[in-house]
C-alpha cells in the first residue's frame, strides 16, 4: 500500500514557492510540554525498572520527566523569551491542571497551542479517539481564548482515522508525517489538511532518549543540516523544526547547546521563525488546497 494520504513526489519535482519576506529558512521551535501520570506506567524512561518490571508509582522516571517541569521550562522561557523568539507548544491538555503556572506562563509569552493529546499516551490506545480529540481542544481553546489549529499525537502516533477527525474537528494542520522539507496537502474525508513538517532528527527525545548522544549533538546537527540547505534554499524555502522537551534539553548540561544553535541561526539573514500557525498560512497562500 503506498501513502494513502499524500500522494508521493520528490522535492525536486515541486514548483519553488516565495520565501516568507525573503527568508527562505523557516525555523519552528516546538516545545513538547506533557503531562505523565503519576499512577500510570511512564511513557518513556531513563532507568530500567529492576529485574524489567513494571512499576507503578514509578517515582525516578516520573520524577525525571518533572525535572523538566520544574526546572527546564523556566530555563526555555527565559531563553526564548530573551531572544524574543515565537514558539509553538505540542501540549497536553492534562498540563492545564497539572502545571497550571507554566501553562499560564507559555500563555503569557504567546506561545501557540497545539493539540497533544489529554495525557502522554497513545492515541491508539483508547476507545473513544474522536471524544479524546474534542475533550484536549476544548480545554486548550478554553484556557488560551483562541481555537487550536493545529495537532501533534503523543508519539506522532495516529488511527487510520486520526486525520479525518481532526480535520472534522477543525484542526488545519497535523504535524505526525514527518516526510517532507515543506508543508504538503493530505487528504481527508471531510477535505484537505495541511501535513506540517516535523523532525526525528534535530529532536531531543530521539537524540537524547532514544539514541543517548553527548550534550553537543544538537548543535553539530542543526550545523551539518545548515550545510546541505544552503544550497537547497537557493531554489525554494525549507521548513526546519526543532522539536524540544523540557526534560531532555532543559537539563543544565544541555541547555548551553540550544542556546547556541538559537544563535547560530539568528546569525543568518535569511532565517524566519514562525509558529505552525504562521507557517500554515504561508502555505496555502503560496500553494493553495488541493489535494496532493
Amino acid at each position: 500500500m503506498t501513502n494513502p494520504r499524500i500522494p508521493y513526489r520528490m522535492s525536486s519535482e515541486r514548483a519553488p514557492l516565495p520565501a516568507p519576506d525573503g527568508k527562505p529558512l523557516i525555523v519552528h521551535l516546538v516545545v513538547n510540554v506533557e503531562h505523565w501520570r503519576f499512577d500510570h506506567a511512564m511513557p518513556r524512561k531513563i532507568i530500567p525498572a529492576p529485574h524489567g518490571a513494571e512499576q507503578v508509582p514509578d517515582v525516578p522516571n516520573f520524577s525525571w520527566a518533572e525535572y523538566g517541569m520544574r526546572c527546564g521550562m523556566p530555563r526555555l522561557l527565559d531563553m526564548l523569551g530573551e531572544r524574543g523568539l515565537p514558539a509553538s507548544t505540542s501540549i497536553n491538555a492534562g498540563v492545564i491542571e497539572a502545571y497550571p503556572s507554566c501553562s499560564e506562563a507559555m500563555r503569557d509569552a504567546g506561545w501557540e497551542f497545539i493539540g497533544h493529546g489529554l495525557h502522554q499516551r497513545s492515541i491508539q490506545d483508547g476507545d473513544d479517539e474522536a471524544g479524546l480529540i474534542k475533550r484536549a481542544l476544548e480545554i486548550l481553546s478554553s484556557f488560551t481564548g483562541t481555537p487550536v489549529r493545529g495537532w501533534l499525537g503523543p508519539g506522532l502516533r495516529e488511527t487510520e482515522a486520526t486525520p479525518d477527525l481532526l480535520k472534522a474537528a477543525g484542526i488545519d494542520y497535523v504535524c505526525d508525517w514527518v516526510l517532507d522539507d515543506l508543508p504538503c496537502w493530505m487528504s481527508t474525508k471531510h477535505g484537505p489538511m495541511i501535513a506540517m513538517p516535523y523532525n526525528v532528527e534535530i529532536n531531543d527525545s530521539v537524540i537524547y532518549a532514544v539514541e543517548k548522544h553527548s550534550s553537543p549533538e544538537i548543535y553539530q546537527r542543526l550545523r551539518d543540516t545548515l550545510d546541505a540547505f544552503n544550497h537547497e534554499l537557493e531554489m525554494s524555502p525549507r521548513v526546519l523544526p526543532i522539536g524540544l522537551h523540557p526534560h531532555l534539553i532543559g537539563v543544565p548540561h544541555r541547555i548551553g547547546y540550544l542556546a547556541k544553535t538559537l544563535d547560530l541561526l539568528m546569525a543568518r539573514d535569511d532565517v524566519i521563525f514562525m509558529t505552525g500557525s504562521q507557517i500554515a498560512d504561508w502555505y496555502r497562500a503560496a500553494e493553495p488546497e488541493r489535494s496532493d
